[in-house]
């Protein structure tokens, strides 16, 4: 995937390891919408239809996948959650990212979700993956968030 960067399926292993060092930015996404880290890196991985682990010189380092929120209207939310580490990765984050995009939501032509609106590493890596982020902020947990989304043709 890009120097000592990888990416794996996600084994539940991973989650103890990024959870513990988790960005600060992350962790308050995660409490604002009702979660430990922890449980929202368990609940990703138990209910995506498809997760990725990215290494970084062998260590966990971020987690994410899809959830089919509805098969009929072909909809998915997509997540990912990571330490400080992966994201001093960006260059790789950017290039490998549309195609694991494509393979998550491979059956969804919508795919999104709510970012916080102070985490700016994620919307700017969210709109270099072809991610449209509305400007809109709406509160959940007293955090302000936006959402995100993408129209895919399938």
């Amino acid at each position: 995937m890009g120097g000592d960067v990888q990416v794996v399926p996600a084994r539940v292993t991973h989650v103890g390891p990024i959870a513990s060092r988790i960005r600060a930015i992350d962790r308050i996404e995660c409490v604002a919408m009702g979660h430990s880290v922890k449980h929202a890196l368990r609940q990703g991985f138990m209910l995506s239809d498809r997760c990725w682990t990215a290494l970084v010189n062998g260590r966990p380092e971020a987690m994410f996948g899809s959830v089919t929120i509805s098969a009929i209207d072909r909809r998915a939310t997509v997540w990912f959650l990571g330490t400080d580490e992966v994201y001093r990765h960006g260059r790789v984050l950017r290039s490998w990212g549309p195609g694991l995009i494509r393979r998550a939501v491979d059956s969804s032509w919508w795919a999104g979700n709510l970012v916080s609106s102070t985490n700016g590493k994620a919307i700017r890596l969210l709109r270099a993956w072809g991610f449209t982020v509305e400007p809109e902020e709406q509160m959940v947990g007293g955090v302000a968030f936006q959402q995100f989304w993408m129209i895919r043709d399938v």
